[in-house]
């Protein structure tokens, strides 16, 4: 059996002409020790898509189809109760921008720590050691006079790296990091996602990485899931999807990622593309 399996979800919106879908008839499996990188432009329903599997996007007023299996539990079925003692402890998310998701209110230690106390019942004193622990294994120096800090005085890549010691320290089955280095400049993009692939490979756990940059779910995952406007166009192994596309979106991608071509050439936009191709299909 899958670890996650994900089958025909569907995520509606009503708006005023009716209903808006954000996700449609999306399926895809994660094994024990999968990397999958889902990949599309801002407003695709990549974040939708893994926000309604952990129950952070209401049902109503969105209307969800579909089933989500992790192992033999449907996360689209699971009471809010049932998915508390889940997320955050089996399964875990790093979310985009950590200054709006850091409590400015709570000393840095107490937030990375609090999980261990909901989901162990640690002491407060157990679950600060081991979060300083936490904060050392994701490389943030001097740890345990940094525990005591509040978010805002910790840079834009040290904060990132505090969401990520706070999502691994209940030793996840599963890690989804939904655009971790969107913020961050390109040396100290570089540092987390090479931080997120060895911790990966250290626990064993499995990574959904969600970008809109191909480069980055290139260096980072072995498989790729490649949307557009709610639904997947293309997936497979990432090797064989970025070395041979088949869709013409993803192409389209390809043609205009900087990353993915000798410096000094010219790159095609995607609007170029697609009018050069007739439309996507």
């Amino acid at each position: 059996m899958s670890q996650l399996s994900v089958q025909q979800l569907q995520v509606n919106f009503p708006i005023r002409e009716g209903l808006f879908t954000a996700v449609n008839d999306i399926n895809f499996t994660i094994e024990k020790g999968d990397s999958l990188g889902i990949v599309g432009e801002s407003g695709s329903g990549k974040s939708v898509c893994v926000s309604t599997l952990l129950g952070l996007i209401s049902q109503p007023p969105a209307i969800i189809k579909g089933v989500a299996l992790f192992h033999d539990t449907d996360l689209l079925d699971c009471s809010p109760k049932e998915l508390r003692s889940i997320r955050g402890k089996r399964i875990s998310m790093i979310f985009q921008d950590p200054m709006t998701s850091l409590n400015p209110h709570q000393r840095v230690v107490d937030q990375i720590a609090e999980p261990l106390r909901i989901h162990d019942g640690l002491s407060r004193k157990e679950a600060r050691k081991k979060a300083i622990s936490a904060m050392e294994a994701v490389g943030i120096p001097d740890a345990r006079t940094r525990a005591k800090s509040w978010p805002h005085e910790f840079s834009g890549g040290m904060r990132q790296r505090v969401m990520i010691a706070m999502a691994m320290i209940s030793e996840p089955e599963l890690l989804i990091a939904d655009e971790p280095t969107t913020a961050l400049d390109v040396t100290v993009q570089s540092q987390i996602l090479d931080l997120i692939k060895d911790l990966q490979k250290k626990t064993g756990m499995s990574l959904i990485l969600i970008s809109h940059d191909l480069a980055v779910v290139a260096s980072v995952c072995e498989k790729i899931a490649v949307m557009r406007k709610g639904e997947i166009m293309e997936q497979g192994a990432t090797r064989e999807v970025l070395k041979n596309p088949q869709h013409p979106y993803t192409r389209g991608l390809l043609s205009c990622n900087p990353a993915l071509h000798e410096p000094g050439s010219r790159l095609t936009t995607l609007e170029e593309f697609i009018a050069e191709e007739g439309g996507l299909r």
